[in-house]
């Protein structure tokens, strides 16, 4: 998909930081720490973890913040794989923000189990030893994270105890393959994942757009974003052309 978008013009620039926007009469000048200035009829934002202090560099307001959730996965030994024979999903609990575990085989054979969902220190943080007192308190100084921690303590304190404990979630796993043993499971990879919260303490589940000139922020996209992933775009596409009238520039 890379290719074909550089086949098509484009142009893929890694390991660029941007440090700010600038908006011009006919144009908006996006800067790196890389010392790049980039120019452009229009600009569309699509900044995951970094999707509330992009917004802010363009005069956006900070709500919906982003905070980082880690979910870190299990993996399930060789010899008990062949008893998972497809995705196996909890029933969803509408008192809790998040899923739940799951087994999930994956196409070398693995069986991943989880995700979790704790609260990460750093919005790269995928190990707890990851550590940023800028983003730490970031998160800590934004009112929502507090409104949901108080909705959610149980929950959330659960999750970090079965964080550093992994074993504790057999009885979990049990419930669905009763063959699951302690020593059938050891840590495996972990993600993190832009969690867009309003003040309120409302975890953000749908679209939401700001724009700021000629830029247009997207600062949360709903779930599942890979498995949807040409549809959500063909929706980003839509509100870049109804937000800058583009249909009715090209026309002319």
């Amino acid at each position: 998909m890379g290719e074909e978008f550089c086949e098509l013009g484009g142009e893929i620039r890694l390991n660029q930081q941007v440090e700010s926007f600038k908006e011009n009469p006919e144009s908006v000048t996006i800067s790196t720490k890389q010392g790049d200035h980039l120019e452009s009829s229009y600009a569309l934002v699509c900044a995951g973890l970094q999707a509330d202090e992009m917004a802010l560099k363009s005069g956006c307001s900070l709500e919906p913040a982003i905070v980082p959730f880690r979910g870190e996965y299990l993996l399930l030994n060789p010899a008990k794989q062949h008893l998972v024979r497809g995705n196996i999903y909890p029933v969803p609990d509408p008192n809790f923000p998040f899923l739940g575990v799951h087994f999930t085989p994956r196409m070398d054979g693995s069986v991943w189990l989880g995700p979790n969902a704790v609260l990460a220190f750093k919005k790269e943080g995928y190990r707890w030893r990851d550590f940023s007192v800028r983003e730490l308190f970031s998160t800590l100084r934004y009112p929502g994270f507090w409104r949901l921690g108080l909705k959610y303590t149980r929950y959330g304190s659960k999750e970090m105890i079965m964080s550093w404990f992994p074993s504790m979630r057999v009885n979990e796993l049990k419930q669905y393959i009763e063959e699951i043993e302690a020593g059938d499971i050891q840590r495996g990879p972990s993600g993190v994942r832009a969690q867009a919260l309003s003040s309120s303490g409302d975890l953000v589940d749908d679209f939401v757009f700001h724009s700021a000139g000629r830029t247009l922020h997207c600062r949360n996209a709903p779930s599942p974003a890979a498995t949807s992933s040409l549809a959500i775009a063909k929706h980003i596409l839509n509100e870049l052309r109804r937000e800058f009238k583009l249909d009715e520039l090209s026309s002319r």
